[in-house]
């Protein structure tokens, strides 16, 4: 299966690396391919757009809004074509951005499954979100459980909702 992983980049301190270099090995050991977002920055953008695209946001914001742009439609091509699920880490940084839930939306929409990991109470999670989930998880260890048992070498016909 081929996984992307969604969750906040642009106000994560570490901008979403930590979590999905904790998550990748765990899937890839399953079997599966994933896709990191926060370790894409090129995308299908220029270098100079991947280079000054944030800057752009103050000093530029119609330029900044193209990039953008190209980003949403580069990912959003990735989960309707070639994804066969979601893993979401949802946290207070996630909550402050928009792309996660458009992506975690769109996936729903599309019977995309959607594995949400919640690094925050579950009940402080928006219940959009918790509807958008296939399966919700109260930790890591709880969502490496489910995978350990239910996505080792399975297809996503196995496990779609």
């Amino acid at each position: 299966m081929f996984f992307y992983l969604a969750g906040s980049i642009e106000y994560s301190p570490d901008l979403g690396k930590g979590w999905r270099a904790e998550i990748k090995p765990v899937l890839h050991s399953l079997g599966h391919e994933t896709y990191d977002p926060a370790e894409d920055e090129l995308k299908n953008l220029t270098e100079d757009e991947a280079r000054e695209f944030r800057a752009w946001k103050a000093d530029d914001l119609e330029r900044f809004r193209q990039t953008i742009q190209k980003i949403i439609a580069y990912d959003l091509d990735l989960i309707e074509h070639e994804c066969d699920a979601i893993i979401c880490y949802w946290d207070h940084h996630a909550g402050r951005g928009a792309g996660t839930q458009g992506e975690l939306t769109f996936a729903h929409r599309l019977g995309v499954p959607v594995y949400l990991i919640c690094g925050m109470p579950i009940k402080d999670v928006s219940g959009w979100l918790l509807g958008c989930a296939t399966e919700v998880f109260a930790s890591f260890d709880e969502f490496r459980a489910f995978a350990s048992n239910k996505l080792a070498g399975t297809a996503v016909a196995e496990i779609a909702p």
